[in-house]
């Protein structure tokens, strides 16, 4: 029974990954984005928007990324209707977007 218990706790600190936080570097591709003029709409208490950073990690600092709730009025102008809104060659993406996704409508190496 022991010996059940040490590994049932071993296999669960195996896919938790230990509390170590191992993202991706996207940088590169969050700055080939934003050269290409893709945008993220969102809003901070958006859980969908927060999903989507946390696919990008650290690298989401270089996404151009519009908050409607600071700048609303250039939400407006740009028909946002809902969270997340991706802007990729004037067509418009709604939801959670995949990166290979992302990557293959802007052009851009995930």
């Amino acid at each position: 029974m022991r010996i059940l218990a040490i590994l049932i706790i071993a296999a669960a600190l195996a896919f938790s990954g230990c509390g170590k936080e191992e993202t991706a570097n996207f940088d590169a591709f969050a700055q080939c984005l934003t050269e290409k003029n893709v945008v993220m709409y969102g809003a901070e208490w958006c859980p969908h928007c927060q999903e989507q950073k946390k696919l990008f990690g650290k690298s989401f600092q270089y996404v151009h990324y519009v908050d409607c709730d600071k700048q609303r009025n250039a939400c407006i102008e740009a028909g946002i209707e809902s969270y997340p809104t991706w802007v990729i060659n004037s067509t418009y993406y709604t939801g959670v977007q995949p990166l290979y996704k992302l990557a293959s409508l802007a052009e851009c190496e995930a």
